[in-house]
Parts: C-alpha cells; structure tokens; sequence
C-alpha cells in the first residue's frame, strides 16, 4: 500500500522526502511506522515509472531540497488503482483504510460507491470471521475457547456493523448525487 499513499498524498501537493514520510506514518499510524529503507525505494520505483517526479529547489539553508510532485500519469495510476482495488485491498482492513483515504480523488461517485460496495460485500459474506471451527465455519464470539478471543470477536463484530452502517448510507449518498 506503500506505492498507493504515496501517490494520493503526492496528488494533494508536491511534498519533501520526510514530508511524505510523515503523512505516511500518520495514516498507517504507530504499528505499521514507515521506514526510509522502504519509503525511498519505493519513491525511486514510482519515479523510474514515470509517476512521479523530483525537483530540486532552493533550500531553507544553502542546501537544495528534493520536492516529490505527482506526473499526469501518476495521476491516471493512482485513479485506476482507487477505481480498481484487489480482492487483498477491499478485504484487509489497512489495506482499504489506504483505499479510503483517497477514494475522493475518484471522481466518479458511481466508481466510489463500486469500490465502497465491494466492501460491503465482504463484510456481508458469509466466513468473514477470525476463527474457525473443525468445519470451517466461523467461531461465534460467545463460542471462542478464551476471554481474549471472545473480547476479538466482539469488538470485531461491533466494528463492522458500525462500518456496514457507514457504508450503506455513504452508497446512498453517492448515488443520490450521481
């Protein structure tokens, strides 16, 4: 998910090396920090595609600073990647809290409630759970074997119908405005 923040905070504004590091790290937050030994391999692989670029301006001091700007191919990337998730992308909570962060730089509110559905769809499949009986059918928060893992599924179960919730009237707003 690494490529696609920085593509949508790069489509915000151009931004220093450390600048999107910090935006990165705030969206991710303290568990999943961001480290420069993936961050600037990753601006460099973006960049040898084509989508983004580096420009140098003066800096505060006498040193020149690197500025990271989005290219217009950068700009189509990021919008296929938002209008287009992969299954990971839609199903892993961080994976499509990044989706979700940028999903307004889609403009299509008929391609933002597709991508929004998708992940309504999943919560609503049936199997969407932690744990898993001899079957294969998912445990039910009263039936886990531990205090923990009934205090997982609990809250798990409590956050996804807060979502479910946001996600039907966010589909309904789109599609009242489309």
């Amino acid at each position: 998910m690494l490529p696609l923040a920085i593509l949508g905070f790069l489509a915000e504004e151009p931004l220093h090396g450390y600048q999107l590091k910090d935006r990165i790290t705030g969206l991710t937050g303290h568990v999943k920090p961001v480290s420069d030994g993936a961050l600037y391999p990753a601006i460099a692989r973006l960049e040898a595609k084509g989508l983004i670029e580096r420009r140098t301006e003066p800096g505060a001091g006498a040193a020149p600073r690197q500025v990271l700007a989005l290219t217009p191919a950068g700009r189509a990337e990021l919008a296929r990647r938002l209008r287009e998730p992969t299954p990971t992308e839609i199903t892993d909570r961080n994976r499509y809290f990044t989706i979700l962060a940028f999903l307004h730089r889609l403009e299509d509110p008929a391609a933002q409630a597709a991508v929004l559905r998708r992940r309504l769809d999943f919560l609503d499949a049936p199997g969407a759970g932690f744990f898993f009986d001899e079957d294969g059918k998912p445990v039910k928060s009263e039936d886990a074997p531990t205090l923990f893992r009934r205090g997982m599924t609990q809250i798990a179960r409590a956050t996804a119908k807060a979502e479910r919730e946001w996600l039907k009237a966010a589909i309904a707003e789109l599609e009242e405005g489309a």
